[in-house]
């Protein structure tokens, strides 16, 4: 027998869970203020041997694409203020 108090509590917790701000969805949390240019991590990667062809802002981080000295295409998050690279989370084509 069902209690007539359990279809407005299950409700209420979707609801709830549903309500989640974006922000924890973020792989990098760092306030605007912080982040360093864009230029500045794509003077850092051409110094380590990339060919930068794109850096736009995704998830909070810096995300870009490139090429390595061999050719290979990457793709890499960076944190926007350390500019160091987000482990475990990169796209590799």
């Amino acid at each position: 027998m069902r209690r007539p108090g359990y279809a407005l509590w299950l409700a209420a917790a979707c609801l709830a869970l549903a309500a989640t701000p974006a922000a924890a969805d973020r792989d990098c949390n760092v306030p605007l203020a912080e982040w360093q240019p864009r230029e500045a991590l794509q003077k850092k990667l051409e110094a380590e041997g990339w060919t930068v062809l794109s850096i736009r802002s995704d998830d909070g981080c810096y995300k870009v694409r490139a090429t390595n000295a061999q050719g290979a295409r990457l793709k890499a998050k960076f944190d926007p203020a350390r500019l160091e690279r987000v482990p475990g989370r990169d796209e590799d084509d």
